[in-house]
């Protein structure tokens, strides 16, 4: 694929390896063992490795389907969950291969410079006025449609997860507001977009954005994504695509996402 001169990739994943960042419902996340080697003596000169990768779908940078979550047991649309929709092979309706490839218009919201700060760590979650000032102090717009990405800052704490799992994240009044927007994905360097262990007592859960944006929006999350580079450059627009696999069934995918900028 030949990339015009005036264009740049930025990479939005983080690497996957064993001891990588996990949120502890998924642990242990991600595994590769090496099955076949490359053997001296062999019959021929070409010789062949080859090797298993176990994942939980929700490990390292990945993406959460419409059936990850649900609503006094009711998925997005109002659909009720039965054991017709909620098999042990997964589910029939809403799994993560009815996403569409993403390729979309985004924004990047660095709310860690926004703050001040290095870094978001948990405490104080991120507030629907500071995404509006963040907007206004990096001269961008969100309009429907678009794929809105916020950075903490946490990114680059990726080799320590310890720290990492301590991260912000973003309070539900602020996704209500970017669901209100009609976006059509959100994403964050962070495990779950919103503040681990957080109860939100407007919205009366613990991740209120996976409600709001999942259950009563249809929008995606994009969590544990790559931001550091791009918010380096200042590239608060760009467009952003995003593959996630054909799991049929499945609640979440691992994806590579990009942002292409001119």
């Amino acid at each position: 694929m030949h990339i015009p001169s005036n264009q740049r990739i930025y990479d939005l994943e983080q690497p996957r390896y064993f001891g990588a960042p996990i949120h502890p419902g998924h642990a242990p996340g991600y595994n590769y063992t090496l099955h076949r080697h490359h053997e001296r003596d062999a019959a021929e000169a070409r010789t062949s490795a080859s090797g298993f990768m176990y994942a939980a779908e929700h490990s390292g940078t990945h993406i959460d389907a419409l059936c990850h979550q649900a609503e006094e047991f009711h998925l997005y649309g109002g659909r009720e969950i039965t054991p017709a929709i909620q098999t042990s092979q997964g589910f029939t309706e809403l799994g993560v291969e009815t996403i569409t490839p993403i390729m979309a218009h985004a924004v990047l919201l660095d709310l860690a410079r926004y703050r001040g700060v290095d870094r978001i760590a948990a405490g104080n979650p991120i507030r629907q006025d500071e995404l509006e000032g963040a907007t206004q102090q990096q001269g961008v717009q969100i309009g429907a449609g678009d794929v809105v990405m916020v950075r903490t800052g946490n990114g680059a704490l990726w080799h320590d997860p310890g720290v990492y799992l301590q991260a912000g994240g973003v309070s539900g009044s602020a996704s209500q507001w970017l669901a209100d927007k009609k976006v059509l994905a959100v994403g964050a360097d962070n495990m779950a977009w919103d503040e681990i262990g957080l109860f939100d007592p407007d919205f009366k859960v613990t991740l209120p954005g996976h409600l709001i944006l999942l259950v009563r929006s249809g929008i995606y999350i994009i969590e544990n994504l790559f931001l550091e580079e791009l918010a380096r450059d200042q590239q608060y627009e760009c467009t952003f695509v995003c593959l996630p696999l054909k799991l049929k069934g499945a609640t979440g995918s691992p994806v590579r996402p990009v942002a292409i900028v001119s």
